[in-house]
């Protein structure tokens, strides 16, 4: 077996999570596959769900928490007549009750929950109380007061109904726990529901159309053995621009003299019609170098900046 030196990475790539492990067990394979030193994901996705999992390396993840506060959308589908202890297929069925509703009656408890609403967090989820996350007191048995949180919802549509079974679609914001939404409508339908599939389809404007699994990244090394020569082109390719977390920010182009003078962390004059906003900033050869923060609409700040040491 060839051990190697963990690299600098850095970049953005759209990971398809795959059903059964947790989102950091992902990030954990996907890091060794790169033997990369630093990298993180945004938005944790369930053991059970699948679909879109953004995993920023090295100096993409000064930017991921810009990601994080975009919008999500996912493809449900919902079991009704059956509460579980997770609030999905994982946990054990605590309550069984006859489903008698109408389409239409699904229609309107879907409309009762649509726009701004207070959601609960589950006890089975990563949010932390006294510094331990819930799910570990839910495994001893023990129930923490959770404080609601606002939640919106965008939208819910393409509804199919088949017996018991409810198949839609969720954009939401972020903090939405899909488990609770289901759980909640089977509650106001007067039956109970837990969620058994669960696919992330969208995170801001990343979809789950140009994923990349973590069986096409295995393939890629087969091919390449990159054990053997130490060469990481074919999975690096995959990456995209560090600056992809934050896509829907303008971009700014600087000379190669203000560029220069912004990468040491000075303030540079600008002509612009826009104030107090961030910008990407960008120089010759459409080099990322990080964010500014436009005041006056001629001075340009450093507000985040990209580091141009190699290690």
């Amino acid at each position: 077996m060839f051990f190697h030196k963990k690299r600098r990475v850095d970049g953005f790539l759209l990971l398809d999570k795959p059903h059964g492990i947790s989102s950091n067990k992902a990030l954990q394979i996907v890091k060794i596959i790169f033997h990369a030193k630093k990298a993180g994901y945004i938005g944790t996705l369930d053991p059970m769900a699948t679909g879109v999992l953004p995993i920023c390396f090295g100096e993409c993840t000064k930017f991921a928490h810009y990601l994080t506060d975009l919008n999500k959308k996912y493809h449900v589908i919902a079991k009704f007549g059956e509460q579980t202890s997770t609030s999905d297929a994982n946990g054990i069925v605590i309550k069984k009750r006859p489903i008698c509703f109408s389409y239409m009656k699904l229609c309107l408890s879907i409309r009762k929950l649509t726009g701004l609403i207070d959601q609960t967090p589950p006890m089975h989820s990563a949010i932390k109380y006294n510094g331990i996350p819930l799910y570990k007191y839910a495994h001893q048995g023990l129930k923490i007061k959770r404080n609601a949180r606002k939640v919106i919802i965008h939208k819910i549509d393409s509804i199919y109904k088949e017996n018991n079974l409810i198949n839609f679609t969720v954009l939401c914001s972020k903090g939405t726990y899909v488990r609770t939404l289901v759980e909640d409508l089977g509650e106001i339908l007067g039956c109970g529901a837990h969620v058994v599939f669960l696919r992330r389809l969208q995170v801001g404007a990343y979809s789950h159309a140009n994923l990349t699994t973590i069986s096409n990244l295995n393939k890629l090394i087969e091919q390449q053995d990159i054990n053997k020569n130490n060469d990481f082109q074919a999975i690096d390719n995959l990456l995209m621009p560090i600056d992809s977390p934050v896509y829907f920010l303008p971009k700014l182009h600087l000379s190669e003299k203000k560029s220069y003078n912004f990468k040491l962390g000075q303030s540079v004059v600008i002509s612009s019609d826009i104030e107090n906003v961030l910008v990407r900033v960008i120089e010759k050869n459409n080099i990322f170098l990080g964010l500014g923060k436009i005041i006056m609409k001629k001075i340009l700040v450093p507000y985040r900046l990209v580091s141009i040491f190699q290690d």
